[in-house]
């Protein structure tokens, strides 16, 4: 007998007409809920004379103003502390809080009721089931357990499926390496960076990960890498793993993932999420496959913080086709392109971070961390690349960097400062990486 592929095949194989109504109807649920409990979404519509009545179709939803992250958070000045008036629920019905990483600015605190925790739990079911996580599975999370959401509910989730879970949150690298031998897990999760990490330190260590440790599969988060072709590569080649990728965001919650079938791209979890794409310059809807837009997104299922309509500035596009698992989701092709924020134009050229990493890391001469700075050199745009040549190719540097910058130019068209700085020397991440820094802006 086949094994079933879906954590809840009902809802994941939905046909489109019944999903969009199922979205409707839980997108007017949720407006209706925020403008009835939360003071800050209740004045914020009635300043624009909306009313929950207004949205009687999908296309109405377009009606409905955004919020963004700097409105988040203005609002957490005010009472309620420390969430504000955004918060639909008694405080004391907040029973978990996270916040952001802060690698954009200022901390966004994010409080969840049992209900929304629980939710949170059950789409990471969604994520880890169609990457082929089972009872069978020990799992290790090689991840600070701390106030970022991190792989919170991911562990949850796992427990909830009922894989081994090995909590590594306290160990340093080696040791986590050492326990992850020591037990024999085959599965993990961190962001692309620190899988990287992992891997060299364990080589440093005298230990080869795919002969000497059993990961079979690895789901990362946190970064757009797993979804780049070069990034994703390498990972594999380190671990002799498969390798899944995750978007989420602590405000939104876990919206999108790859499955056994959709290789480089990402199924929304319609279910939950209303995925919206907008021309970053005009704000026209975006239905066409292939068309970089911002994403917009709405949570349908928090209550105790109501995500509706958030301007995420991540840059995302629709694939052109479905996929073979079956799902009816639809597909997001190479996961987040970058932010809205981040693509900039550097010497009059629209420039995506995302794009110098996939060069990067195709040089399998270069160490896996670098840096990207853009500066302003009176009227002209300056930008530097900041990488490390890894030992034993120190003497191909000369053609090292020609190939690099052939390869940068056709693939951003910009030339580059390249800087060639000691194997080690260039600051290593454990959560979220900030390689690139566009010094214009300060």
């Amino acid at each position: 007998m086949r094994e079933n592929i879906y954590w809840n095949p009902y809802i994941e194989t939905l046909p489109r007409e019944k999903l969009k109504m199922l979205q409707l109807k839980k997108f007017k649920r949720i407006l209706k809920w925020a403008y009835e409990n939360s003071p800050f979404y209740r004045n914020y519509y009635q300043s624009f004379g909306l009313e929950p009545e207004d949205i009687k179709t999908l296309e109405d939803i377009r009606k409905v103003p955004k919020i963004e992250k700097d409105m988040l958070r203005e609002v957490q000045k005010r009472e309620p502390f420390p969430y504000g008036d955004i918060l639909a629920v008694p405080l004391e019905e907040v029973v978990a809080f996270r916040q952001t990483s802060g690698t954009t600015g200022v901390p966004v605190y994010q409080g969840d009721t049992w209900q929304d925790w629980e939710w949170q739990t059950e789409c990471w079911s969604y994520i880890l089931y169609a990457q082929t996580y089972r009872p069978k599975d020990r799992v290790f999370f090689p991840f600070g357990y701390n106030v970022f959401t991190a792989f919170w509910n991911a562990h949850y989730a796992a427990e909830k499926i009922g894989c081994e879970v090995i909590p590594g949150g306290v160990l340093n690298t080696e040791a986590r390496i050492l326990k992850m031998k020591e037990l024999k897990c085959n599965a993990f999760l961190a962001t692309p960076t620190y899988v990287l990490g992992m891997g060299d330190t364990a080589l440093k260590m005298g230990l080869d990960p795919k002969k000497d440790l059993y990961i079979e599969k690895i789901t990362c988060a946190g970064e757009p890498g797993a979804s780049i072709p070069s990034t994703r590569k390498r990972i594999e080649e380190i671990w002799g793993a498969k390798v899944y990728d995750h978007i989420g965001a602590t405000e939104i919650g876990a919206w999108s993932f790859g499955c056994t079938h959709s290789g480089l791209m990402l199924h929304v979890n319609e279910a939950f999420f209303l995925v919206e794409i907008e021309d970053i310059e005009t704000g026209e809807l975006i239905e066409e496959p292939g068309r970089q837009g911002k994403m917009v997104v709405t949570t349908f299922d928090r209550i105790a913080k109501p995500c509706i309509r958030f301007d995420s500035k991540d840059v995302i596009k629709w694939a052109d086709h479905t996929c073979e698992c079956g799902r009816t989701f639809r597909l997001i092709d190479g996961g987040v392109i970058g932010r809205a924020d981040d693509i900039t134009k550097v010497k009059g050229v629209l420039l995506a971070p995302t794009a110098i990493e996939e060069v990067v890391r195709s040089f399998p001469e270069l160490s896996d961390e670098y840096e990207v700075v853009v500066t302003k050199k009176g009227d002209i745009d300056d930008i530097t690349l900041k990488i490390e040549i890894k030992p034993g190719y120190e003497g191909n540097q000369k053609e090292i960097l020609a190939r690099l910058q052939n390869d940068l130019r056709l693939k951003t068209n910009l030339g580059y400062n390249i800087e060639v700085h000691p194997y080690g020397s260039l600051p290593r991440y454990d959560v979220k990486a900030k390689r690139f820094k566009d010094l214009r802006k300060h």
